[in-house]
């Protein structure tokens, strides 16, 4: 990481037309703020979430970086689950966390890619040489995939010039695009990748066994997170073996040919690829394989297929069948909505790339078809989740408020905005709830307490636990401050652990030390959003010192800034970018005039112009 930043210092040299310019417009804020509760607040969460994932590190990762634990291949406790542990770190540093926090996930990241390398299998020939092969899994779906790996997405937020990194992203996203030969996972004349279990090996074309998805029996007893059993119960795994091999031994789960939507999340790599390097070739592969998922949930009336056979006919797998495939709306212990998981990555993916409305309407239609079907039971009004023989069935009470508000942060829509009023967030942003901010990260604050307490009092030793277990002791969660600093909506857990890359309206960026991230002593809240425009407040609770904060549209720079309004008038800008320098124990509201998807999105950083992050290790 710091010969990538020595390289970024030679660029703004060699390349001075590359470097933010001078003369660009700064908004200098001199009016005395005493530290909202909430500024106090938000910075305390950075602060104290930074020393406990050091906490949690010592307590559960060894020198090398592994994670300390029984490793082994498995879909209900396996890679992902090992990987998963830290998700959230990268994200969390480029929000404003400590370099540590960073740090430790680099050295975690590494330690997994070693470990997991040598993690083997005997009744299976899937991990038979090492779940991974050139540091990707040979053959996984992406249910799970996509959970291991957004801690791997959001590296690019805060190390977009590491060469590793961006040797990686090329890697990993060419064995989408049959760029590696010995993984052509891609047929481009039906558009399908052409199993549901895939990676650096190629599709898996054959039948499949239980013992491909469960991996080996481990003899022992283990603490288990993913066990009905009870988290907290010392667990026989091997009694446990047989009842999990006859989960698995449904027929539908033994089906691995032809396209599933799940790996509508592969998009994530090739859009990754792009934010990187601005090639076409990666925008061009992501809309067309997206592209070809719209085209089929257009033909099925709206709803996403669960599977296209090898021919790319939907249903083409499960003999015509459209609801059928694994993990999707015929499965009873699923809900049905896992079939739309891929949906959001792929399709928001789409959305960022182009800024075309249409590929948000898919998704939308599909819920307010799923609401048609809907029925009030015992008083409630309920959305069928699962579709099988005989027509919809399996009525819940999730009404799918967390992609509708996904949808609206998005498109701002009133009309959506009235099927939300539960939503705090949302009621905040309306005028509604001024306590939110604050009670929300009151809440954050205390689940770090909590979970550090949990952590110190976990009686489990290295040899007594799966990869899953110290999942639960993870003290970072980033909701809160993806909502309040960057206008995002964003869960740490259910749809988000495939939507791999972060949307937002503004992200932030500290160009005194060159990282991202909110700078030390500066806090941000969005307490307004509309189409045009959004209301942030900005302050520097530092009393004694100056604070500068680069305040970005987008996540990726995608948002163009046309102008800021503030007590001292308004300013024109027409950038990606606005620097805000706050005087001593200085704070004020600001509103950002905006064009929403104006510009190419890029994780190029700020004092770097347009130029991609991949240009500049050259």
């Amino acid at each position: 990481m710091r010969q990538a930043f020595a390289l970024l210092a030679l660029l703004a040299v060699t390349h001075p037309a590359a470097v933010q310019a001078a003369e660009e417009p700064v908004i200098e804020v001199k009016d005395r703020m005493t530290p909202p509760e909430w500024a106090l607040l938000e910075r305390e969460v950075l602060r104290a979430g930074s020393e406990a994932v050091e906490i949690f590190y010592r307590k559960y990762f060894d020198q090398r970086g592994f994670l300390e634990h029984v490793a082994r291949w498995g879909i209900l406790d396996g890679t992902d689950d090992a990987i998963e542990t830290f998700h959230n770190w990268t994200l969390f540093h480029a929000l404003g966390a400590g370099d540590l926090v960073l740090h430790r996930y680099h050295q975690a990241l590494e330690g997994h890619f070693r470990q997991y390398s040598a993690v083997t299998t005997t009744t299976t020939d899937i991990a038979k040489h090492g779940v991974y092969y050139k540091e990707f899994y040979r053959y996984t779906d992406w249910l799970h995939a996509g959970e291991g790996l957004r801690g791997f997405f959001f590296q690019g937020l805060s190390d977009p010039a590491g060469a590793r990194y961006l040797e990686r992203m090329r890697r990993f996203a060419g064995l989408y695009m049959n760029e590696d030969p010995e993984a052509l996972n891609y047929d481009p004349a039906h558009r399908i990748i052409r199993s549901v279990l895939n990676g650096s090996n190629g599709p898996l074309l054959r039948k499949l066994t239980p013992q491909d998805w469960i991996g080996d029996p481990v003899p022992g007893k283990f603490h288990l997170l993913h066990s009905g059993a009870g988290m907290r119960k010392m667990l026989d795994f091997t009694a446990e073996y047989p009842a999990m091999l006859a989960e698995v031994s449904d027929p539908v789960f033994n089906s691995a040919a032809g396209d599933n939507p799940l790996n509508l999340a592969a998009t994530n790599l090739a859009t990754a690829a792009y934010l990187l390097t601005g090639e076409e070739k990666y925008r061009k592969w992501v809309l067309e394989y997206t592209g070809a998922w719209r085209e089929r949930t257009e033909a099925n009336q709206g709803i996403i297929p669960g599977n296209i056979g090898l021919d790319g006919t939907i249903g083409g797998a499960y003999g015509g069948k459209w609801y059928k495939g694994i993990f999707m709306w015929d499965r009873e212990r699923y809900e049905g909505s896992l079939a739309s998981w891929g949906m959001w990555p792929g399709f928001g993916n789409a959305f960022l790339l182009t800024g075309d409305p249409a590929w948000i309407g898919a998704l939308r239609r599909q819920i307010d078809i799923l609401y048609a079907q809907g029925r009030t039971v015992n008083g409630r009004f309920m959305v069928f989740n699962n579709y099988g023989e005989k027509g919809w069935y399996r009525p819940r009470a999730y009404l799918f408020t967390d992609e509708l508000a996904k949808v609206w942060a998005w498109t701002l829509d009133p009309e959506l905005r009235k099927r939300l009023a539960g939503n705090p967030w949302i009621a905040f942003l309306s005028g509604e709830d001024a306590r939110y901010p604050v009670n929300a990260l009151r809440r954050e604050l205390e689940g770090i307490r909590q979970r550090i307490t949990r952590m110190r009092d976990d009686p489990t030793t290295p040899d007594t636990r799966l990869a899953d277990w110290a999942m639960q002791f993870n003290p970072v969660s980033t909701q809160a401050l993806v909502q309040l600093t960057c206008g995002g909506h964003r869960i740490d857990q259910g749809l988000d652990r495939l939507f791999g890359l972060l949307h937002s309206r503004l992200r932030y960026f500290d160009p005194e030390r060159r990282r991202a991230g909110l700078p030390k002593d500066v806090a941000a809240l969005i307490t307004a959003m509309d189409p045009a425009s959004v209301r942030v407040t900005l302050v520097n609770v530092n009393q004694t010192r100056p604070r500068t904060v680069i305040v970005q549209g987008g996540a990726y720079g995608e948002h163009r800034i046309r102008e800021v309004e503030s007590r001292g008038g308004r300013k024109a800008v027409n950038a990606r970018h606005v620097t805000v320098r706050l005087a001593p124990g200085a704070g004020a509201e600001l509103v950002i005039h905006d064009q929403r998807y104006a510009n190419r999105p890029t994780m190029a950083m700020p004092w770097y112009g347009d130029l991609a992050p991949a240009a500049w290790q050259e």
